[in-house]
């Protein structure tokens, strides 16, 4: 090992007595690949070496599988939390790579495999896929640009904002604010308060606050395109 920290070729020694254990004849840089082993009426085993998680290995990974499948990326084990966590997430993009990954302990030269080279196969999340097609559904036109940071307008904010132009008007029983804005759950919006638009000032009747009175005003264009039939009437004093 250098002074200044492991290198690439630290890791061949223990990778090439780790494959020759397993039968395969070993050489290493052979046609750009940093080791090659071989076992006769098989497909090649690539291994590229480096001395961390990096962008430039996972690009020599996928390289290599232009000329072969079964492909693994090898960097030296290090200790601590920190190693840990980054072994764990690139696990996860090898396998999402079809790549394979082993980790060499340049101490003892301990060589372990963590993951073979196979075909990516997502695990399907049903509930997911239901809570993207209810929102899609549910949300009226396209009010966020792709890549939009900070508020995003949901379908529930949209509903929230409908809800919102009937309590700015005055204090208002829940069931009427569902009546007329076509949202059924109006009462659970304004009770749970997620943006903190609305304030109870009886049981079941909800009126805006200073800060959804606001909210109003800054989101007119929103709810002007949300709602074309409803408007937000003002008193004469200015208020929404």
């Amino acid at each position: 090992m250098g002074r200044d920290g492991p290198r690439e070729t630290d890791l061949y020694p223990p990778v090439k007595g780790y494959l020759e254990a397993m039968g395969f004849e070993v050489k290493g840089e052979v046609a750009s690949a940093d080791v090659v082993a071989m076992r006769p009426g098989e497909d090649p085993v690539v291994v590229e070496l480096k001395t961390g998680f990096s962008l430039a290995l996972f690009h020599q990974g996928v390289e290599r599988q232009a000329v072969t499948e079964r492909v693994y990326l090898a960097v030296p084990r290090l200790s601590g939390r920190r190693f840990q966590s980054a072994l764990k997430s690139n696990l996860g993009l090898c396998r999402r790579l079809g790549l394979g990954l082993m980790t060499v302990r340049l101490s003892d030269g301990l060589c372990e495999v963590h993951l073979d080279p196979g075909p990516y196969r997502p695990r399907k999340s049903p509930a997911g896929k239901g809570r993207l097609l209810r929102e899609f559904a549910r949300r009226v036109g396209d009010p966020n640009a792709g890549g939009t940071r900070g508020q995003v307008m949901t379908a529930y904010r949209q509903d929230a904002l409908r809800c919102l132009a009937v309590a700015a008007r005055g204090p208002v029983k829940a069931s009427a604010v569902a009546t007329e804005t076509g949202v059924p759950t109006a009462r659970r919006i304004m009770a749970d308060d997620h943006y903190g638009w609305f304030e109870r000032t009886a049981r079941g009747v909800y009126a805006a606050t200073p800060k959804g009175v606001e909210a109003l005003t800054a989101l007119a264009e929103a709810l002007e395109r949300l709602s074309p039939h409803q408007t937000c009437s003002r008193s004469t004093d200015g208020k929404a």
